[in-house]
């Protein structure tokens, strides 16, 4: 399953890393139209975030401190930083996923996500589909705001 893991969140980082290379303009990344509450940029801020978080700093001790308000608040964020941060989760990613064994995907995830009550394995899948959910977001708003 980890090596799985890795190669797909390996493709879908560079997607990521595509769509935010996409935008016409750097400004179009930090726009919100019509009732969208959260830019390209946020998003990716958050996305980012959550899997430093919880891969890095829950499950790999990488020391990562999340602040996730400013994941949300943080507007104008060179488009540049952001490829960069894309590029150093996807160092960060096989580096932790490869250290963890069997044993450890058995172990319930930390009390933070749903009380403690799901397995790591249970918890990487999640944050699988939570990382796609989000992708897909900054997809459309790519093609939303393309025209303006």
């Amino acid at each position: 399953m980890i090596i799985s893991l890795i190669k797909l969140l390996d493709r879908d980082l560079l997607r990521l890393k595509r769509e935010i290379e996409a935008y016409k303009t750097e400004d179009l990344l930090w726009v919100t139209p019509g009732e969208i509450s959260n830019s390209a940029g946020n998003l990716c801020l958050h996305l980012i975030g959550n899997l430093n978080h919880y891969i890095g700093a829950q499950l790999g001790n990488t020391g990562y401190e999340r602040n996730r308000p400013v994941e949300f608040s943080d507007k104008n964020v060179p488009r540049a930083e952001l490829i960069e941060k894309i590029e150093a989760t996807r160092l960060m990613l096989p580096t932790v996923l490869n250290t963890l064994t069997p044993d450890h995907l058995a172990r319930n995830h930390t009390e933070e996500y749903n009380n403690g009550q799901d397995t790591n394995e249970y918890f990487l899948i999640h944050t699988y589909g939570h990382f796609n959910y989000h992708l897909g977001q900054i997809n459309y708003h790519r093609r939303l705001t393309a025209n303006q």
